[in-house]
């Protein structure tokens, strides 16, 4: 019963109302943290000044003493040293529960008046949680939109360099044909589009007669 108490009164200690974690922002530490490195500091000085105190303690007594005795004097040094720590311990978590309810009350507090300057700002333009929200959303509208036009505007480049590409093509083809045109008329061959498409009819027979041969042997096959 006594260990669920301790645990009990330890939650109550460390809860978020106990802790003024309003004044934990301001000095960066809460009472409670500062009185745990009081009293962390106290029991390592206290262990090693009673260490220091048996250890000259059983060597003045244990002078022209036997081992035996000296070694009995040294067990019983070593429980009067624990016993005294053990009192002193008690008496010191006493004082320093009364040292951290005078801290928590009259130095490391903030009156409710007083506001830090961090949250001035909160003071001057305050905002509801529904104001809050609507203008997350907005923020999260704005970044969709403006995703979906960088996407557009990828898109229309990719499609600009498609025609660039297409029209270098067409380009080419045009060279081509004004460079077979100049050199029809020079060797005085008549009308070069006329000529021109006398020929392609011609291609278009002979892929004809190619396709027909093609099928007929394979039927004799």
């Amino acid at each position: 019963m006594e260990t669920v108490g301790t645990e009990e009164e330890e939650k109550d200690r460390f809860s978020s109302s106990s802790l003024k974690l309003y004044e934990a922002q301001f000095f960066s530490f809460t009472p409670q943290t500062c009185m745990a490195r009081i009293y962390s500091s106290f029991h390592e000085c206290l262990c090693d000044i009673l260490a220091l105190v048996e250890k000259e303690c059983v060597r003045e007594l244990g002078k022209g003493q036997s081992d035996a005795d000296e070694e009995l004097l040294r067990s019983r040094a070593r429980e009067c040293s624990r016993k005294l720590q053990q009192f002193l311990e008690k008496r010191f978590k006493q004082l320093s529960e009364r040292m951290e309810a005078l801290l928590t009350s009259r130095c490391f507090t903030i009156p409710p008046n007083v506001l830090l300057p961090e949250d001035h700002s909160h003071k001057k333009y305050p905002q509801d949680i529904q104001e809050v929200l609507k203008l997350e959303s907005s923020l999260a509208d704005l970044h969709r939109a403006y995703e979906a036009e960088v996407c557009a505007r990828q898109a229309l480049l990719a499609e600009l360099e498609e025609q660039k590409e297409v029209q270098k093509q067409l380009d080419d083809i045009l060279e081509w044909v004004r460079e077979m045109q100049a050199g029809w008329a020079k060797e005085g061959n008549g009308n070069f589009q006329e000529s021109f498409r006398l020929g392609i009819e011609a291609i278009k027979k002979l892929q004809s007669a190619v396709k027909e041969v093609l099928i007929h042997s394979k039927t004799l096959n």
